[in-house]
């Protein structure tokens, strides 16, 4: 029996990769904990949670997000699912078109919807419900490269057209298909780009701050900008939440996965 070989360049990069991600991350969560000179507190996370600022501004993020994944999952899971159905040779130009929120800097894009909605005969930045509207649309487009690519991944590991013609020839409709047949095949799919989704409207900082809504990437930079311990609690606080959402994708993944192969 060959035993396997030791890969000594691998494991050094991967061990200088894994040391320049987390020391500084530990370096921040023990200067969050050190507000009360000499002791090992949680006192700048109680500050931080207590702060109806955080609170409200926290809501506001959470609810844009569910807001920002609802309308992209109703915009891409039956464009993208025409697309390999009817027009696969659209798929090399939609690809440019939702890579191009990578290309065009969002402070860019923030200043042209102010210049275009802020004047006849939209006005949607001179109320708060129409601002809200503004920056909702705002997120959809910059998430758009994830979910986008997300459904796209999920599509391709799926025969859309078999399965199509099968729930067809069974007497389902298009939205019929698209809904009982289409989406559970889509689960995980769906799950990974709502969550990264939901990660990047949670820490989004240019659009919101400029359109002037109470989000939480505008109130982690207030906040930064006058303290000390609290900006690092917040740090770690994001840092959970993102892990949070990744465990959250690996699990349900290895669920579906596991499912799978105890069908077959």
């Amino acid at each position: 029996m060959k035993l396997p070989r030791f890969n000594f360049w691998g494991l050094f990069w991967g061990t200088l990769a894994l040391l320049y991600f987390f020391v500084p991350m530990y370096g921040t969560l023990d200067f969050s904990l050190r507000m009360q000179k000499g002791l090992i507190s949680l006192r700048a996370y109680q500050i931080v949670l207590g702060d109806p600022q955080f609170v409200d501004s926290f809501l506001y993020s959470v609810t844009m997000g569910v807001i920002t994944v609802i309308v992209s999952i109703l915009i891409f899971m039956p464009t993208t699912y025409w697309i390999y159905l009817k027009l696969p040779k659209l798929r090399p130009l939609v690809e440019i078109i939702t890579i191009l929120p990578f290309i065009i800097p969002v402070i860019v894009y923030v200043f042209g919807l102010i210049r275009t909605y802020s004047k006849p005969p939209f006005l949607l930045t001179l109320s708060p419900l129409g601002t809200d509207f503004l920056i909702a649309g705002g997120y959809v487009i910059l998430s758009m490269p994830y979910m986008f690519r997300a459904i796209d991944v999920g599509m391709r590991s799926i025969d859309v057209r078999t399965l199509t013609e099968a729930s067809q020839s069974l007497g389902s409709n298009w939205l019929q298909t698209l809904v009982n047949v289409i989406l559970p095949n889509l689960r995980v799919a769906l799950l990974s780009g709502s969550l990264i989704t939901f990660a990047t409207v949670i820490g989004e900082l240019i659009l919101a701050d400029f359109l002037f809504r109470p989000a939480f990437g505008p109130y982690m930079t207030s906040i930064g900008t006058t303290k000390a311990y609290e900006p690092a609690a917040l740090t770690i606080m994001s840092f959970a939440l993102t892990w949070v959402c990744l465990g959250v994708i690996q699990l349900i993944s290895r669920g579906d996965t596991s499912q799978q192969l105890t069908g077959r």
